[in-house]
């Protein structure tokens, strides 16, 4: 199990998109993020990287993710009901979210994570 803090320079989150929603852009609230991955795999090295880039792109300075490797500890599975992998939950703020895959549809991450493409 490998936690790391992602944390990079705050950015403004006054400037709208043109084309986006009139949504509520999350609050400054830290994001707690769970990624189960299996061993060093093309995937699980694919899922690492783009969350982090929608990390820093996205939160920057507010998100901690936690890596979970299935590899070296399977019973961390059962508590998270993991069925595939690469796996994504957002833990906080709630409600909790899921993504399965390697994260690389980064619009529908954003989507379901609920936050607005900059």
């Amino acid at each position: 199990m490998v936690k790391k803090k992602i944390t990079s320079p705050r950015k403004s989150r006054s400037q709208k998109s043109p084309g986006v929603k009139n949504v509520e852009p999350q609050t400054e609230a830290s994001w707690m993020m769970r990624l189960y991955v299996a061993g060093q795999s093309a995937r699980s090295q694919a899922a690492i990287a783009n969350l982090r880039k929608i990390c820093d792109t996205h939160m920057p300075g507010r998100c901690t993710i936690e890596v979970i490797d299935l590899m070296r500890n399977p019973e961390r599975a059962k508590a998270d009901q993991i069925v595939a992998i690469p796996t994504l939950i957002r833990r906080l703020p709630i409600p909790v979210r899921r993504i399965i895959g390697d994260l690389s549809a980064t619009d529908k991450v954003l989507l379901s994570l609920e936050l607005n493409p900059i």
